[in-house]
């Protein structure tokens, strides 16, 4: 297995109070890229917020192989996002890339 660093864009079409995004970045937490090297040399946030709406989750993912590192990512903000009470049409995800590979 592969240790990758997974970014995701979104928006924010309603924009989340602050417990609503501490509670994104809880659920996160366990993916956080910091654990990484990568991670702490590049000193990675895994939730970025701009001032548009726009964001970016940064996750880290173990997996065999680059798409299933990605959709497993996907996977795991889009139930953050729920748990936190921001449905799909209120945080739409965008596709993902691959900005880091930890072997």
């Amino acid at each position: 297995m592969t240790t990758y660093v997974i970014s995701i864009p979104g928006t924010f079409l309603r924009e989340p109070d602050e417990s609503a995004r501490a509670a994104v970045v809880r659920r996160l937490r366990p993916a956080d890229p910091h654990h990484t090297s990568l991670g702490q040399s590049e000193d990675l946030d895994i939730l970025t917020v701009n001032d548009n709406g726009t964001f970016s989750i940064r996750l880290e993912v173990d997996a065999d192989d680059s798409r299933s590192a990605e959709t497993h990512a996907k996977e795991v903000a889009a139930a953050a996002l729920r748990e936190a009470g921001l449905s799909e049409d209120e945080a739409p995800l965008g596709p993902t890339a691959v900005t880091g590979i930890d072997t």
